[in-house]
């Protein structure tokens, strides 16, 4: 069963600096969809870097349910999927050879796996070069490689960062459709866009990180 994601006094700093984010306190539950907004600068970024366990906080904490996620990650990340806004693919892999990682790396492999794999790739409209090297892919196609990634073990949890960025309006849409759907199933979003039209389609709560920069 999902968990909640819960915020305690989370702070983060870099060097001698002010804080990025300071002394947040939050709780995300399953079933929920948030959206982070804020000017650049007010920390979007380094929130999700915190959450899905890429940076550590310099105060405070994370559990999500009662995993303390920066002292046990690979428990945590495991009901993780994740879109970053400027992803470094690995490039000797295909889309297909990447996406079967991910689901033996989580021993999820299974009689089902090829399918589910091949029908994840045509919801976001990867075409037949899914067959192809990532190093050959467009800023497009990387996105969307990120999405099916982010979606093909199921995850508990979705971590975004600009996902529609570098999609047209067809491929948009289809990632829009899969995105709409995981709270329905329980899953949570926290999800970083520019585009706030999108996320008022399917976030039913939003955090403003301004209040927390500007507490610096």
């Amino acid at each position: 069963m999902p968990d909640s994601l819960r915020l305690t006094g989370l702070t983060k700093r870099y060097g001698q600096g002010r804080p990025v984010i300071a002394d947040l306190n939050h709780v995300f539950e399953p079933g929920t969809a948030t959206g982070l907004i804020g000017p650049n600068g007010s920390g979007k970024t380094t929130l999700l870097r915190l959450l899905s366990a890429v940076a550590y906080p310099t105060s405070g904490h994370v559990h999500y349910g009662d995993v303390d996620i920066h002292a046990q990650p690979h428990a945590y990340l495991r009901r993780v999927g994740q879109v970053y806004a400027n992803a470094e693919l690995p490039e000797h892999l295909t889309a297909v050879e990447l996406l079967e990682w991910i689901l033996r790396e989580r021993e999820e492999w299974s009689d089902q796996a090829t399918s589910r794999i091949e029908g994840l790739l045509d919801k976001v409209l990867l075409d037949e070069r899914r067959h192809n090297l990532i190093g050959t892919y467009s800023s497009g196609m990387i996105q969307k490689t990120q999405l099916a990634a982010a979606f093909v073990a199921r995850p508990d949890i979705l971590l975004l960062d600009e996902p529609f960025r570098g999609l047209d309006t067809e491929a948009t849409a289809a990632a829009l459709e899969l995105v709409q759907q995981v709270p329905r199933v329980g899953g949570l979003i926290i999800i970083a866009s520019h585009t706030r039209a999108l996320l008022d389609q399917f976030c039913d709560d939003y955090m403003d990180l301004t209040e927390s920069s500007q507490a610096r």
